[in-house]
Order: C-alpha cells, then sequence, then structure tokens
C-alpha cells in the first residue's frame, strides 16, 4: 500500500505533508510521507509541530531583517548628518531617504533573481541566501566612514551596501509567506500567516527600541560620531542567529521530490517546465498580478509612513523631541503586536476581504482626523492619531500574508509573488517617505501625508473588490490541508 502511495505522489509536485488519498487513513501518515495528489477527496495532512517551527522560524528571520530596516529609517535624521552634511536639513533628510529608497528600486531584480530560484530550488535554500545577503549589506554600513572622513566615498558605500540589502529582500516576503501558507491549514491560514507580520513588528520594535536607549543615554555628538554605527554591527551576530533558525528549516516535500527527479530521467522535461514557467510568471498571471500589485501598495505605503516617516516627520516637520517621537511609534507597535493574532483569526473566521476592505476605508476617512490629531502636538493627541492609524495597518498586516500567496497556483507563487510584492514595494511603499517629504517641501502642505494615505486606501479597496475569497480554501493548486489530529 505505501509504494502505491509513494508512486502515485511521484507523479505530481508535492508542496506539504503529509498527503492521505483516504481521509480516514489521515493518522496512518507520518510526516515524512508527503506529496501533493491532485485527485478529487484527496487532503494534505499537516503536522502540527511542523507548521508551529516553519512559522517561528520564518517570522524569526522576518524579524532579524527588518530590525535592519527598521534602525535605518529611526536614525535617518542622524544618518542625514553623517552622510549628506548640508545646511538644509530637509535636504539632508531627502538625500537620506533617497539612499533608503534606492534600495527598493533593485527589489523587484532581487524577486525576479530569487523567485524563480525559490521555485526551482526550494524555499529553505532562498531564505537561507537572503538571510546571509541582508547581514553582510547591514553590517557593511556599520563600518562605512563618514562624510567628515572620506568625502563623497561615504555616501556612494553606504548606496552600495543598501543596494544589497533591498535585493536580497527582493526574495524575502515572497518566500517566508509562501512558505508558511503552504504549511498552514486551510482554517488556519490567516491566524499562522499573522505571525509573519508579527515578526516584523518585532524587529521594528527592536530597532525603535534600541535607537530610542541609544538617543537617551548618548549625547548627540557621539551618537553621531559612533553611536549611530551600533545597531548596524549588532546586525552581524543577528543574522548569524537568522540564518541557523532558517538552516534548521525543513524545505517543503515538494522541492525534495524535485531534486530526486533531476537525478533521473525526467530532468530535461524539468528544466523544460522551468523555463516555461519563468514566462508563466509575469505573463500567465496577469490579473493576480495587478491585484497583488495594488494590495500592496496599500499595506505597504500605509506601513512605511506610519512607521518608517512618522518618526522623522514628527522630529523634522513638527519639531517634535526625536525621543518621544520614537517612544509613540514604538508604543504603536506595541499596539499592533498584541492585535494581530486576532486580527488573523478573524481573517479566517470572516474571510481576508471584509478585512483588508475595513483598513481601506478606516485609512480613507481617518487620515485626515488622525493626521490633525498628530499635528495637535500634545503627547496623548498624537497617541491617539498614531494608534488609530497603527489599529487600521493591522488589517493589512495580519491578513495580506495570506491573502497573497492564494492569488497564485503553487507552481509559480514564489516567483510571482515575489516580482508583483517587489514592484508594487519599489514603486509606492519604499518611495513614501521620499516622496511624501518631498510634496512637503514643494507645497509646504503639512497634510501630505494624510492625502497620500487616502489614495492608496482607494486603490486598494478596488483591489479588494476585484479578488476573490481565500479564506478557509486550499490554495491554488493544493489540496486541501488539514492538521493532523
Amino acid at each position: 500500500m505505501q509504494s502505491s502511495k509513494r508512486a502515485q505522489a511521484s507523479e505530481h509536485v508535492p508542496t506539504q505533508s503529509p498527503v492521505a488519498p483516504d481521509p480516514t487513513r489521515l493518522e496512518k501518515h507520518t510526516s515524512s510521507e508527503v506529496g501533493e495528489i491532485g485527485e478529487t477527496g484527496e487532503v494534505t495532512v499537516v503536522d502540527p509541530a511542523m507548521v508551529k517551527r516553519a512559522v517561528s522560524a520564518a517570522a524569526l528571520g522576518n524579524a532579524m531583517e527588518w530590525f535592519d530596516f527598521g534602525v535605518y529609517s529611526y536614525l535617518a535624521v542622524t544618518l542625514g548628518h553623517v552622510f549628506f552634511p548640508s545646511g538644509n536639513p530637509t535636504a539632508q533628510l531627502l538625500s537620506t531617504f533617497g539612499a533608503f529608497a534606492a534600495a527598493f528600486l533593485v527589489r523587484p531584480i532581487g524577486g525576479m533573481v530569487f523567485g524563480p530560484l525559490g521555485d526551482r530550488i526550494g524555499r529553505q535554500k532562498v531564505l537561507a541566501i537572503t538571510m546571509i545577503m541582508m547581514a553582510v549589506g547591514t553590517f557593511a554600513i556599520g563600518l562605512i566612514p563618514s562624510y567628515a572622513s572620506i568625502g563623497v566615498g561615504a555616501p556612494i558605500l553606504l548606496l552600495v551596501a543598501r543596494l544589497v540589502q533591498g535585493f536580497s529582500t527582493g526574495g524575502e516576503y515572497g518566500g517566508a509567506s509562501t512558505f508558511i501558507a503552504e504549511y498552514a491549514p486551510d482554517k488556519k491560514r490567516g491566524f499562522l500567516g499573522s505571525w509573519l507580520e508579527f515578526g516584523t513588528l518585532v524587529g521594528y520594535v527592536g530597532g525603535a527600541g534600541l535607537v530610542t536607549l541609544m538617543t537617551a543615554a548618548l549625547s548627540a555628538d557621539d551618537l553621531h560620531s559612533w553611536g549611530w554605527r551600533i545597531p548596524f554591527l549588532i546586525a552581524g551576530p543577528m543574522g548569524i542567529i537568522g540564518l541557523y533558525l532558517r538552516m534548521r528549516l525543513e524545505e517543503t516535500p515538494a522541492f525534495a521530490q524535485l531534486e530526486k527527479e533531476a537525478r533521473t530521467k525526467e530532468k530535461v522535461r524539468r528544466e523544460a517546465e522551468k523555463r516555461i514557467g519563468i514566462r508563466e510568471m509575469v505573463f500567465g498571471q496577469w490579473r493576480a498580478m495587478l491585484l497583488c500589485i495594488g494590495l500592496v501598495l496599500v499595506f505597504n505605503v500605509t506601513d512605511y509612513m506610519l512607521l518608517s516617516y512618522m518618526p522623522s516627520y514628527l522630529t523634522s516637520e513638527l519639531k517634535y523631541d526625536e525621543t518621544d517621537a520614537l517612544m509613540v511609534v514604538l508604543a504603536v507597535m506595541v499596539l499592533m503586536m498584541c492585535v494581530q493574532p486576532f486580527a488573523g483569526r478573524l481573517s479566517d473566521r470572516f474571510g481576508r476581504r471584509p478585512v483588508i476592505a475595513t483598513g481601506c476605508v478606516g485609512f480613507l476617512v481617518l487620515s485626515v482626523p488622525a493626521l490633525l490629531l498628530i499635528r495637535q502636538g500634545s503627547l496623548f493627541a498624537i497617541a491617539l492619531g498614531m494608534g488609530a492609524l497603527g489599529l487600521l495597518l493591522v488589517c493589512f498586516t495580519s491578513s495580506m500574508p495570506s491573502a497573497l500567496p492564494a492569488l497564485f497556483p503553487t507552481k509559480v507563487r514564489y516567483g510571482s509573488l515575489s516580482i508583483g510584492f517587489n514592484i508594487s514595494v519599489s514603486l509606492f511603499g519604499g518611495t513614501t517617505p521620499l516622496v511624501v517629504t518631498a510634496l512637503i517641501g514643494a507645497t509646504g502642505d503639512r497634510m501630505m501625508p494624510a492625502y497620500y494615505m487616502m489614495a492608496a486606501a482607494v486603490i486598494g479597496g478596488i483591489a479588494v473588490l476585484l479578488m476573490s475569497e481565500s479564506a478557509r480554501k486550499p490554495l491554488p493548486g493544493s489540496p486541501p490541508a488539514v492538521e493532523k489530529s
């Protein structure tokens, strides 16, 4: 009986663990007996211990990477003084955010490289590679001499390090969300996927908390001369920890089977399928790709506006105390972490579309009132405005990790999602601080952040109307997934 099951499974591309052709025999299978079988009535049975390990490692690795990005965002003003000296503070900030945005311009290239590679050699291997590159790029920033020491070479080296970070991150989100989605049972995919963005928030909180402590403990001269290097140098050993966690991840069974087939007579056929698959990732999934870009647009514009840009907005535009500004954002992120898993469960119960639509409507209606509260200036008003925006953002952070992978079939999921995600992030998300700073400088209107979020909410709302509900349903190209009892 076992041999016949394995023979049947070898004709398909396995993605999850384990599969039982007969639902009455679920308990007779172990996590090593895997395969995706597309016939009616067949079910993928997932081992809860394996799912927990995969989710934890993916989320923790994601936290390591976003710690690096968070530190850069929260040290933006200081980095402007170190790498872009100028008599104009706005020009310094623009230059710093320009280097920040440059990393996002290469993210689609990283997605086009790592995405298809993840569909070819496996999720786990690519996630390990992206972790190594991210840690190296971040650690290098901590070693770059200042502009006062080597002149124009300093910002050039900073730009190179940021490009390495951006290239590696191009394969990060698509891989991590795909990995979790492919292991999660259908009824818990929203809840389990929400832990990926929980990891992102942990990384941001870690970065913001460290910068806050440094700002409070060090003088301005010490922070500008050597203190700013500490978070980037810490990223080196943190990257090693993240790499260890990801190397311990078990590759999805789909790619264990692919490696076996690559050594058999089907190698030529597999290579042909890979070439077809790369074209299909870009052109064959055009509708899903457009939906992905629209959803990611509203997700990342609001995300980067709140978590990356607002600390600089409070200090540079509203002249708010830098430490107090960071503490407010830190508190908002902690609030979001507390709500995140519960919102993920809501997306499993009521659906991804209602939860995401709530966020879009909320940003459309409340962006202006929230920013007016923030501009009022008192600590309570700022906390209230930021808290409202943070809770609306949770509608996206809790649902997107499960909604986005469900847009694409298994054979192109990593590649298509990575390409669509990074195109949208590069054009709209990562450029948000730069564009909004420039708009404020050009118009003098400090309400620009609210208008920008409202425009993003409209586009996201259109995408929600056009997308299909994916909650409690199998991923495209995969059999139903249930949890092993």
